[in-house]
């Protein structure tokens, strides 16, 4: 396989930013049954830090999941409380 499939298969199949625990957060979000929020809180939660966006320093990629990660809890706290989700 050449260097640019493989770099590429990283990216979609094994990206560095999900495989630094033990547990990659699909796995533990399927393997747990999880629901869609809950899976996009722990997906966030556990890049934020790692991942760095294009045209973003570090500091604002942490903050952009961080943000992530409030907006699925207030998605979810809309539902709860039967208001619009988005």
């Amino acid at each position: 396989m050449a260097k640019a499939s493989v770099k590429k298969d990283n990216i979609i199949v094994r990206p560095s930013h999900y495989t630094r625990h033990k547990i990659e957060p699909v796995t533990f979000v399927m393997e747990n049954n999880l629901p869609f929020h809950t899976g996009n809180i722990v997906k966030y939660a556990v890049r934020a830090g790692h991942k760095i966006y294009d045209g973003m320093d570090a500091v604002q990629s942490e903050i952009t999941d961080l943000e992530k990660v409030r907006r699925y809890a207030e998605m979810r706290i809309n539902q709860l409380k039967g208001k619009s989700v988005l």
